[in-house]
């Protein structure tokens, strides 16, 4: 994915690009009313998802659910929300989502990385505190952290070399995996 810089030439020449070709496909693919308004409202999520106006673009992808039908497309949007949560901090709303993306499309290693990261970041939190309930409660997330990156990596296995190296080092990842 790319970031998109305020006031950078090339981010603002690819969301331009991106919006011409979104245009485009709207008049030229056969697609209903509906699709077209859910594909309004989702390019309109990006838009200011992109420009860091998250409530704006909350708005838009919930607009999007109301009309998209498509399991597939909806499960994109649900991803980008989830995306949003985890951006500002809302951990169990972003997790909310990306299991919801998943449920329509386990093809979202994304999505799996995302939750891998969220489960990892919070054991940690619970490792720095250093008391005997927190000691296993940290253990037990950063087991659902590595049994995520491990389906995101089965799915893809070239990225999130990262994690890779922390399974590996933590002895979660094995020739099983």
């Amino acid at each position: 994915m790319y970031k998109i810089y305020k006031g950078n030439f090339v981010g603002n020449f690819i969301d331009k690009t991106f919006t011409v070709i979104a245009d485009i496909l709207l008049k030229v693919l056969p697609a209903s009313k509906q699709e077209k308004e859910a594909f309004s409202y989702y390019r309109a999520g990006m838009s200011a998802q992109s420009k860091g106006r998250y409530a704006e673009a909350l708005q838009n992808y919930y607009e999007a659910l109301q009309v998209e039908e498509d399991p597939y497309d909806r499960s994109y949007t649900l991803y980008n929300i989830g995306l949003i949560y985890g951006n500002t901090g809302k951990y169990t709303q972003a997790l909310e989502f990306y299991h919801q993306a998943l449920s329509l499309n386990s093809n979202l290693p994304q999505a799996l990385n995302n939750i891998a990261v969220i489960y990892h970041s919070q054991a940690l939190r619970a490792q720095s505190l250093e008391e005997d309930e927190y000691v296993e409660l940290s253990k037990e997330l950063f087991d659902k952290a590595a049994e995520y990156w491990i389906q995101a990596l089965k799915l893809a296995p070239d990225n999130y070399p990262g994690a890779r190296n922390w399974l590996k080092v933590t002895g979660r990842l094995n020739e099983n995996n």
